[in-house]
């Protein structure tokens, strides 16, 4: 099978591409491959939903619906994906009693594939990341934090490739700066690297030397800032060899998928789902067997 690029589809909840805007019924059902990835981001430890209170996000969330939700997809789907980016730490009780021990076994029966860590996620220390990291039965991927002094050394990966039917997946995480936003030493010894040197590094390894067929980036950098401040957009906008940012921190409800041009002129697609395990964020890959051609939609789920 040769590898394929994709073209960008209409869908629910997405964006309108001009490239590709032929319909999936013009393909018989065995010259495309479906790869479904779905995503969360700064769920917080919101294991419950909210209270029924009156609030504007009563009722909303929790981590029985959302692996519900997760599990009747999985039914449907041959080729899923699931990732979350980062900040699974602190918000509630749960986090001050338990520390991150249910947060982490949750995901692990939710069958998590990978995460990125949020700055949040050092909340505990380093020392309480470290004790949690074996309830964890998924990959830490961060590209940019440099644990070679710390215990954390060698518990995270750059990347990981996954393999669903013949094509190969390149996730990739990125963190941002813990200077200013975590206590020093939550994280003392942890070198903070360039995020946007770094994903272009292991993107170019992904796309060129492991021929990923799509590369996907885990972000807690934010969404988009009023400075120059680096964020999901101005990685997108400074890369090559990324197709996809799944977003986190900044919290920010995207009511559909946003598309930028990198340094390549090529698209790269930027989505995040809020916050608190509300939304479940779902795109959808059609990849064309042995030619070069590949539609995407997107829809973002309310759980409740």
């Amino acid at each position: 099978m040769k590898r394929r690029t994709f073209i960008r589809k209409a869908g629910t909840a997405t964006l309108m591409s001009s490239v590709g805007t032929f319909p999936l019924s013009a393909f018989a059902k065995d010259d495309l491959i479906k790869l479904t990835v779905l995503h969360t981001n700064d769920v917080h430890s919101r294991i419950e939903p909210f209270p029924m209170d009156g609030s504007r996000n009563e009722g909303l969330g929790g981590a029985a619906r959302r692996a519900s939700l997760i599990k009747k997809i999985r039914a449907a789907e041959e080729n899923l994906l699931l990732l979350d980016a980062g900040d699974i730490f602190q918000g509630t009780p749960y986090f001050n009693f338990f520390l991150g021990e249910l947060e982490f076994k949750l995901m692990s029966e939710m069958k998590y594939d990978a995460a990125t860590l949020g700055n949040h996620d050092f909340d505990g220390g380093m020392e309480g990341l470290y004790k949690q990291l074996p309830l964890a039965n998924f990959p830490f991927l961060v590209s940019n934090y440099d644990f070679s002094d710390t215990l954390m050394n060698g518990k995270t990966k750059p990347y990981k490739i996954f393999k669903k039917d013949g094509l190969k997946i390149g996730v990739l995480g990125v963190g941002i700066e813990l200077e200013g936003m975590v206590p020093e030493k939550h994280y003392k010894g942890t070198r903070y690297l360039d995020p946007i040197a770094a994903a272009n590094k292991y993107a170019l390894e992904l796309k060129k030397a492991q021929k990923c067929d799509l590369v996907i980036c885990l972000s807690h950098l934010g969404y988009r800032y009023r400075n120059n401040k680096v964020s999901d957009v101005v990685l997108a906008e400074n890369s090559r060899n990324i197709d996809v940012i799944i977003g986190g921190h900044t919290h920010t409800f995207m009511k559909k998928a946003a598309a930028y041009r990198n340094l390549d002129q090529a698209e790269v697609i930027i989505n995040q789902v809020g916050w608190a395990g509300m939304l479940l964020g779902r795109m959808d890959f059609y990849f064309e067997r042995n030619k070069k051609g590949k539609c995407m939609t997107c829809g973002n789920t309310l759980i409740k």
